[in-house]
Formats: C-alpha cells, structure tokens, sequence
C-alpha cells in the first residue's frame, strides 16, 4: 500500500488567499479540471466524491497532457491542471498561465509492458538483453502513446533508449494521440504489445503486465498539478488542496497511482468536513 501521509507545510502565499470551510454547500460554482487521459478513472472517482461532499460540480476533460496545455494556453476555460509529466507543466508555466506558488508534485506511475489478457506471451524481465520485437510477429506493432509529445510515449522512449533497445523498436510502434488509445488497441487484439502506465494495465480486464521497465531507464513518472490563472474566488484552490489530502491520496492509491508527500496541509478550516 502506497504511503498515503502528506508533508503539513502551508506556504504563505496560499494562506493569503484566505481559504475557508468548503463544507456542502458553501459554493455554488463549478470546476474545471484538465487531466491527464492516464488519470481518467481516479480522477472522475475523486471528483464525483468530492461533489457529493460539498455539491461543487467538478467538470472534468480528459486527454493527452500535451494537447491539453495547449488548449489551456490558446485560452480554454480551465480551472485547474494535471499533467503526467512535468514537461508540459514547464511549458504552461513559461507561458505564464499557471499560478506558480499552487504547482506541486501529486502521484507518481511507473512504466510497462502489457498484452491482451488471452496472449500467450510470457512474463518478460525487461533489460538490455531483452529482445522485445521478437515477442511479435514481424507484421505486428507495439502500442505506445506518440514519443513525440505523449508523456506515456515520452517515457517508453527514453526508458527503451537507455536500455539500448530504441533503435530496434522505434520502427514497430503503433503510435496514439494517448496512452488510453494504446491500451485499447492491446484490449482489442489490434496490438499484441503495448507500452503504458501500471494504472492503465490494473485498470482493464482485457489486459496482462508482462513486465516492468525498470525505474532508473527513465526519468520518475510524476504528476504535477497547478491552479490556472486567472482565478475567481478560492473553490478551486479548495479543491486542489483536497486533491493533495488523505481521502484523495486513498482514491489514487486504489488505482495503482503512488502518493508523493506535498508542501500543501489539509487544514482543519480547509478541510471537507
């Protein structure tokens, strides 16, 4: 079981904002969250029990990172952040549209190697002597999300790069515009191996992990979130802070998602009671 306790550090800057009791039904506004596609099933189980909490609405839109910070950035009405990497946090951030004293490290993943639950290809110990396109056929693809700007896919590649197998299997991806469109592909039999996040493969019964890349072939998978500017009223900030506490870090670890310790507290007035 991951550690579900949280570092109890509260920056001035978000004290200063003036946080108060979000307890139901205090605010009447809706959220706005973007969220990486890998998030999908614990992000909508974590707002819908916060909306029973406190009857805020929580809107949620769900896709590839780099897509969304772009969107965020052409002006798309989001409220609040979640990337699977940091690089498209870093991006949104110099462009100058995050508020950056909000940003702060949320989940940690890791990377592996799926097939369709009915494959017969046997559990792989993934290293530099591992020949991975010869667990396919030579007219088969591997699943990943595109290396070129899906941080699933980012991932994949620098882990296959520093294993030195990227030159062998760069030319057999199936790339996808999101890592849920790679696992689909390897739930359908379309793609007898696929490159995703652990939380992708435990939530599907039409998948198997066959192996695990190692954690040092990649830089860690984390998820940063962050306040979008401009902001009106704190419900919001409220939430985010309730993304960074105990019952949310609950809701991710059941999915397979590592909590990271955070300088954001769970307060007693920014609590949901």
């Amino acid at each position: 079981m991951p550690h579900l306790r949280r570092l109890l550090v509260v920056p001035l800057s978000l004290l200063l904002l003036g946080l108060g009791s979000i307890a139901a039904p205090a605010w009447s506004e809706d959220i706005t969250v973007f969220a990486a596609a890998s998030l999908t099933n614990a992000i909508e189980t974590a707002a819908q029990q916060y909306e029973d909490k406190t009857g805020i609405h929580v809107r949620l839109s769900l896709a590839s990172s780099s897509t969304l910070a772009r969107q965020i950035a052409a002006g798309a009405p989001a409220d609040i952040y979640i990337s699977a990497n940091e690089k498209w946090m870093d991006w949104l951030n110099d462009q100058g549209v995050i508020q950056t004293n909000s940003r702060q490290d949320i989940l940690a993943n890791s990377l592996v190697l799926i097939a369709p639950a009915n494959s017969t290809t046997p559990p792989t110990d993934i290293t530099k002597n591992t020949k991975i396109t010869d667990l396919i056929d030579h007219e088969d693809r591997i699943a990943v999300g595109d290396p070129d700007h899906v941080p699933a896919g980012i991932y994949a590649k620098q882990a296959l790069t520093t294993l030195g197998l990227w030159d062998a299997v760069a030319p057999r991806l199936a790339r996808t515009d999101n890592v849920r469109s790679a696992l689909a592909l390897v739930e359908r039999g379309e793609a007898p191996l696929g490159i995703v996040y652990r939380t992708d493969a435990m939530i599907s019964d039409g998948v198997k992990m066959i192996g695990t890349f190692p954690a040092d072939s990649h830089p860690p998978i984390t998820y940063p979130i962050a306040l979008i500017d401009p902001q009106d009223g704190d419900a919001a900030l409220k939430f985010l802070v309730w993304l960074l506490g105990d019952d949310a870090a609950t809701i991710f670890a059941d999915y397979g998602f590592d909590a990271i310790a955070t300088t954001v507290t769970i307060t007693p007035d920014t609590a949901v009671q």
